[in-house]
């Protein structure tokens, strides 16, 4: 695999899905003419074998899609909706932006300066290499980077120690799967063959979910919840657990801390207690716990939907703790997944080099883009936008809208496409697509590392963000050897990491020979844990000093006045956030933007299936199609996707005009699932 698949016109060849998704898929990308004209699976990936969504099969329409932007373009006209463009060159491009910048670092300081990205491509030298430098070395505002899996990700690590989980791989020899919070079907697809492998050896499959969606429907037991009580039900499971002896005392004695404490603190989270909060009846209560309590091994998917709430981070600390209970991890496929990145760490200072800031800037949440456009002091007067939609995901729309919209805000948009961002943009800049770049990636779910080389041209006069920063750190006149670096001096930096011996083979030689590589991975015991006690923290002293429970506790949402509805925007089968949401075909897959909702609901709004209803809240408002039925509990409504404004009922079906912007209880995470709307017939 080598530079060469660029100027190869014809022919098959290895790549790897760049998507923020868990699976990380193995891919062969098929050229003709010099084009890619089809999208496959690699089967000779040891995880996704072959197999691959709906999404990435139908990308070459997004690669070739004619409203990707081919040219740098300047705003002439108003900003928002009906935002004109006109073509200007690259030079005339950077030469605008670092004028402005120059300007505003000597009169106002370079925190003025915001960057504002996320992992639209999951490429670790695209995310978080020379953009990283460029803005340490600028000094401007940092941001956090927490719109989503920052609470469960602390909460997490409070019980065991960082985002160490069970090998996926190994999850084929359980017996009991227990996928909770997630829409595996739709998200994490290789979790769901995988436990289709355990299946057929007999493994029973539970869903916990707020929404019947296709993980609940292929499920052998689909249990529904009220949304943002998962730590109640876990606190109930363990009552029973402790109760009727199906707990493993030596596993408790040897790798864990408060185990005593948690079983006296449990009994207060008695079955009717646990049942009257969750909506999870009583004898479904007990048939799970002892399920969980006399299954072995058992193993538990944690999904990313149950930390976008206020209570999220406690939510996956309390659902953490399960395992430790049954002694799972000793198991082979027992534990639970949350994330496995830590695994896979890369020598993030070498690639971010944190040392070329002088001094300590503001850190600004990227969840309160609105209120940090519209409320800050001192404030925000450039924005520069890449990998990330905000005028799509972000929380509370309007308000991010409305601070877009700043005649005095100068902003910088680098994509593949005119997002909703960027029409608010004064500078728009075209984006390669993951397979013109050089880039490694390592999955979060599964334990190999991937090196991407480019496999086509760059699309029109379209550049990779390393390039860009390279450009704009010449044009601001920085000097510093770190803002030269090619892209393969970043890649080879970033994978030495004597700090984590799992990567020790895997060198950018190593992947230019083999594409994709495991790291070698210890199993968590017999071994210590990177909790300050070494073992899984039943009792976390660490967080009692930061002010939360030291036991796992639940939290009720807080209160969002009579509102009727707690409202839960999920995502959907063909887009990824925002990603494909701009494209026909994915759009025609998806057909409408749906709102679900319980039959006993819609009947006493007098609605049926198929009308459009108008949802609603003090930030905002939107149109959406009901879809009455059983699939959610009463109470509970849930639309799926972040649908272009563009795109089938336009702006009017944003449903992040309705989320709270609210910071969750850990890590500054998003409360996406936490609002609650009026719903009535249009």
């Amino acid at each position: 695999m080598h530079s060469s698949m660029i100027e190869q016109e014809n022919g098959v060849f290895p790549a790897v899905c760049s998507l923020d998704c868990p699976d990380q898929c193995g891919l062969l990308l098929h050229k003709e003419a010099g084009k890619i004209v089809k999208i496959e699976g690699d089967p000779n990936h040891p995880v996704t074998q072959g197999a691959i969504c709906n999404k990435v099969r139908n990308m070459t329409a997004r690669l070739y899609d004619d409203k990707r932007l081919q040219y740098p373009m300047k705003r002439v006209g108003p900003k928002g909706e009906g935002s004109r463009f006109e073509r200007i060159s690259w030079e005339e491009a950077i030469a605008t932006i670092t004028t402005r910048w120059k300007k505003q670092i000597a009169e106002e300081g370079p925190e003025s300066i915001l960057p504002y990205s996320f992992y639209g491509n999951m490429g670790r030298i695209g995310t978080e290499g020379m953009d990283r430098r460029f803005f340490n070395r600028m000094g401007a505002s940092r941001l956090l980077y927490s719109i989503c899996e920052s609470a469960g990700t602390e909460g997490y690590k409070y019980t065991m120690g960082g985002s160490f989980g069970t090998d996926p791989e190994e999850t084929v020899h359980a017996k009991l799967i227990i996928m909770w919070g997630i829409n595996a079907v739709s998200t994490n697809m290789h979790q769901v063959m995988l436990a289709e492998k355990a299946r057929k050896n007999g493994a029973q499959i539970v869903v916990i979910d707020a929404h019947k969606n296709q993980t609940g429907r292929w499920a052998d037991w689909f249990i529904p919840i009220m949304p943002g009580t998962d730590a109640a039900l876990a606190l109930g499971i363990m009552h029973i657990l402790f109760a009727e002896d199906h707990v493993d005392e030596a596993f408790l004695r040897q790798y864990t801390v408060g185990h005593e404490e948690l079983r006296e603190h449990v009994q207060q989270y008695e079955p009717s207690v646990v049942s009257a909060i969750t909506g999870v009846p009583v004898e479904d209560l007990y048939r799970l716990a002892r399920l969980y309590g006399q299954t072995s091994p058992s193993f538990i998917r944690i999904g990313n939907g149950i930390q976008h709430h206020d209570n999220g981070g406690m939510c996956v600390r309390t659902i953490a703790c399960l395992p430790a209970l049954t002694g799972q991890w000793i198991q082979r496929g027992g534990g639970a997944i949350k994330g496995n990145g830590a695994y896979l760490e890369h020598n993030i200072p070498a690639l971010q080099r944190p040392d070329l800031r002088v001094k300590e800037a503001r850190q600004i949440n990227m969840n309160l883009l609105g209120s940090s456009l519209l409320e800050l002091d001192p404030p925000i007067h450039s924005l520069y936008v890449y990998n990330s939609n905000p005028a799509l995901v972000a929380p509370h729309a309007n308000k991010v809208r409305e601070g877009l919209r700043r005649e005095d805000l100068f902003t910088v948009v680098h994509d593949l496409f005119l997002t909703e961002t960027a029409k608010y943009a004064d500078i728009v800049l075209p984006a390669t697509s993951s397979f013109e770049n050089t880039d490694f990636y390592r999955s979060y779910w599964h334990q190999y590392v991937h090196l991407q080389l480019p496999v086509a041209r760059p699309y029109g006069e379209s550049k990779a963000n390393v390039d860009v920063f390279r450009l704009l750190a010449a044009g601001m006149g920085y000097e510093d050897e770190a803002l030269q670096d090619t892209d393969e001096d970043l890649v080879r930096q970033a994978l030495n990491h004597p700090g984590n011996p799992a990567l020790a083979n895997i060198t950018y030689d190593n992947l230019l020979e083999k594409q994709f590589m495991k790291a070698e991975v210890k199993p968590l015991f017999p071994g210590e844990l990177r909790t300050p006690s070494g073992k899984i923290e039943l009792y976390s002293r660490e967080m009692e000093e930061k002010g939360y429970p030291a036991l796992p506790t639940y939290i009720p949402l807080p209160d969002e006045g009579d509102l009727p509805f707690l409202f839960i925007p999920a995502p959907n089968h063909n887009f990824l956030n925002s990603t494909f949401a701009h494209n026909e075909k994915h759009v025609r897959m998806e057909k409408t933007p749906k709102l679900h909702m319980n039959e006993a609901d819609a009947a006493s709004l007098g609605l049926v299936s198929g009308e459009k209803v108008r949802v609603w809240n003090t930030r905002g408002e939107c149109e959406l199609t009901v879809a009455a039925g059983s699939d959610v509990l009463p109470g509970v409504v849930v639309s799926q996707g972040l649908w272009a404004d563009s795109a089938a009922s336009g702006s009017k079906a944003l449903v992040n005009a309705l989320t709270p912007d609210r910071v969750a209880d850990m890590g500054g995470g998003a409360t996406f699932f936490s609002g609650r709307v009026h719903v009535a017939k249009l």
